[in-house]
This record gives C-alpha cells, structure tokens and sequence, in this order.
C-alpha cells in the first residue's frame, strides 16, 4: 500500500469517526471543564492536560515542514498559519487556566490522538501529496487563500477576545463560573467555540482541499453539541440567564 493510499483511507476514517463522535457528544458531553465529573479514570491538572494533547500539533506540523518537498512561501506562510493558533494553544492558553481545575486522562488521550491524526492530515497534504501544481506563488492572489486567510483571522480575534472575556471574569485564584456579558456573549454563549469553528472554515478555505475540509467539519463535530451542552449548562446554573441568548450563532442557533 503507498502512503497516498493509506492517506485517502485514513481520510475516509477519520470522516467517519467524526460523524459518530458528532452524534454520541449530543447525549454524553465530554468530561472537562464545566461539564467535569468522575468514572473517566485518573486525571491530571488542565494546564498539563492541554499542553500534552495540543503540543504535538506544534511539533509534528513543523516536522512534516522540515521533511516534506514544499517550501516555497505559500507552505511556509501556511505553516504560520497554523503556528499561530497551536503555538498559543499549546504554550499560552494553559497558563490561563485556573491552578486547580483537572481533566481525566483519558480526554487528553483521545485528544491527544486526534491531533496527531490531523497534522499528519494536514502538513502531509500541503507539504507532500498535493498535486505538483498546489500552493506555487500564484496562490498568493488567488481569492480562496485571501479569503481564507481573512476568515481565519477574523475567528481568531473572536476566538482570542472570548477567552479574555471569560478570564477576566474570574478574580486570582477564583474558580466559580458566572455569566459573561460582553461582546459576542451578548447574543451567544460560545463565541470561543464560534470563533475556532470560523478559523478552521478559513482554513479548508485557504488550502481548498479535502484535507482541510475534514478539519473544519471534525471542528463542527466537536464544537457545535459542545456549545449546545455549555448553553443547557448555563441556564441550569443561573435562573437568570438571558432567555434570548443563543448556543452558538446569534438569533439562530
């Protein structure tokens, strides 16, 4: 079997194990976070959690870089790209969270194999199993990567401005939740999870290809009943949340 069949099986797989995933997280939430609880095996602190489950992402994209036969500015500007979203990911975000909280081992595991799955996805595509005639200087003015670059970045300030809002919600050492309600929290409860949804959209954007596609769509898969559990979660815990507010797309969704 050559690595460009394996590619496309794994592809198809890895499609398929989202699509199940999508459903089953409609009636059992993963167990970090707000929605923590115990029967998930061992745990250890967040901040280790997230570092070891999204550092490979770091890693292994810029070793598929190194070793791959693309390195022209496109590859390298997308290697930025994604740079930028896993290196504060891995590096900065866990630094962020509260000391004390903890995750089960077993989500790091799970989440730890789906990010070493996709940057192979990903970097292997972009860097050696795209066509000859993918990512040349002439993307640099083609429509879908200037679009996608602008779509990547504008979930990524969502993204970031949600995490700031969240984080200064909370005083030194305070790890009780309350009702964020500033910027897109207003109208939903999970502008970090829509701003990380937008992002990877722009990205199978920028790329246009299956590869990346599949990424925003395991994105959806995660993210979307993730947000609909945090929404149920807030109007359970505060009797005076906004009955208007939305899960995740204002006045929709």
């Amino acid at each position: 079997m050559t690595e460009r069949e394996f590619f496309q099986i794994l592809l198809i797989g890895f499609t398929a194990i989202g699509a199940a995933i999508f459903i089953v997280l409609f009636f059992v939430s993963a167990p970090y976070g707000r929605h923590t609880r115990s029967g998930w095996g061992p745990r250890l602190s967040n901040r280790w959690g997230w570092l070891l489950m999204e550092a490979p992402s770091v890693i292994l994209f810029l070793v598929y870089f190194l070793v791959g036969q693309r390195k022209d500015f496109v590859p390298i500007l997308l290697l930025l790209i994604w740079q930028s979203h896993y290196v504060h990911r891995a590096f900065v975000y866990p630094f962020t969270l509260p000391e004390k909280r903890n995750m089960p081992i077993s989500v790091v595991l799970f989440a730890l194999a789906f990010n070493l799955i996709n940057s192979y996805i990903q970097a292997r595509w972009i860097y050696s199993l795209a066509p000859v005639t993918a990512y040349t200087k002439e993307w640099l003015t083609d429509i879908r990567f200037l679009l996608g670059i602008f779509i990547f970045y504008s979930g990524f300030l969502i993204n970031k401005r949600a995490d700031q809002i969240l984080r200064n919600l909370r005083k030194p050492g305070d790890t009780d939740y309350e009702i964020p309600d500033k910027g897109l929290f207003r109208y939903i409860s999970c502008p970090n999870y829509l701003g990380e949804i937008i992002e990877w959209m722009g990205w199978a954007v920028a790329v246009w290809s299956l590869p990346g596609l599949v990424f925003a769509l395991w994105t959806v898969f995660n993210l979307l009943p993730r947000a609909r559990s945090h929404h149920l979660w807030y109007k359970k815990a505060f009797s005076s949340y906004p009955d208007r507010r939305k899960a995740l797309i204002p006045f929709v969704l």
